[in-house]
């Protein structure tokens, strides 16, 4: 395991797809569990599948399991919440997640700690000193009706500070979303983010349909938000994406936000602090 970051600093281990391994003080938290091997397929709903195209970084065997206080899930696909991470995952780790997510993890699966959260709701977790209180923000998987075919969605704000109540750095997850107004009172209610992580890749499922930002939309959101920093993820991992990695640095780039990208790739950490300049 990492040992503790600097103070006021948090520091993120990219997994791969949208999976991280993020450490603030003593507090440690993994997101949207992925750790299906190249070649082995997600499950998407209706009878789609997706074949993964490259290893996770870490295998669930070495995640830090006796550490891990929470887990931070988008939604329930097969490439965010799969069948290797459901066995190997401890049933009474706490889920913080959408409320249909929550049923079904609850229901199905026995993960009897698993925590629906409706947009905005918020809950908050302690470890010694260190808190962070995680919010569920707008998210959106698809355009228009098209969306009631995909299971809920949420974006997330992490607030992290100490058992005072002080934050010192915010940091938000976008979930698998396309752009849509809701995405705007993120910037309205949150307008000082410190690190933004995007879910992008342009998932294209039959028919064309669009269901995350391709690298046009991930350009809109830094528009939009205009966090310190941002670090992009769920790219190049799967079949059914479209829009590669290095498509939304160019634009990134074009649009002036060059300064704001971290580059991380599977395997490396990246460590953001609360002073952090835009």
């Amino acid at each position: 395991m990492d040992r503790t970051p600097p103070a006021g600093t948090v520091r993120v281990r990219f997994i791969g797809n949208a999976t991280l391994l993020i450490r603030y003080g003593s507090l440690t938290l993994l997101t949207d569990p992925n750790f299906l091997h190249r070649g082995q397929l997600a499950h998407l709903g209706y009878g789609l599948v997706s074949r993964r195209l490259t290893e996770p970084a870490v295998d669930v065997t070495g995640l830090p399991h006796a550490d891990l206080d929470a887990v931070v899930l988008s939604h329930l696909h097969g490439d965010h919440f799969d069948r290797v991470a459901r066995r190997h995952l401890d049933r009474g780790l706490p889920f913080l997640t959408t409320p249909h997510a929550s049923r079904v993890l609850q229901g199905l699966f026995g993960f009897h700690r698993a925590v629906g959260l409706r947009t905005w709701q918020s809950h908050t977790l302690l470890r010694g000193d260190s808190l962070v209180r995680v919010t569920a923000l707008p998210g959106r998987h698809a355009p228009g009706p098209a969306r009631r075919l995909l299971p809920p969605v949420m974006g997330s704000l992490l607030e992290f500070g100490d058992r005072s109540g002080r934050i010192r750095l915010v940091m938000y997850l976008s979930g698998d979303t396309v752009m849509f107004d809701g995405l705007r009172d993120i910037a309205r209610r949150c307008p000082d983010v410190h690190l933004a992580v995007l879910h992008l890749g342009g998932t294209t499922l039959p028919g064309g349909l669009v269901v995350t930002m391709d690298a046009g939309q991930g350009a809109d959101l830094l528009d939009v938000i205009r966090p310190h920093r941002a670090l992009p993820v769920h790219y190049d991992d799967y079949g059914v994406f479209r829009s590669p990695l290095s498509d939304f640095l160019a634009e990134a780039a074009r649009r002036g936000h060059r300064g704001r990208i971290l580059r991380c790739r599977p395997g490396e950490r990246v460590t953001v602090g609360g002073d952090t300049r835009r």
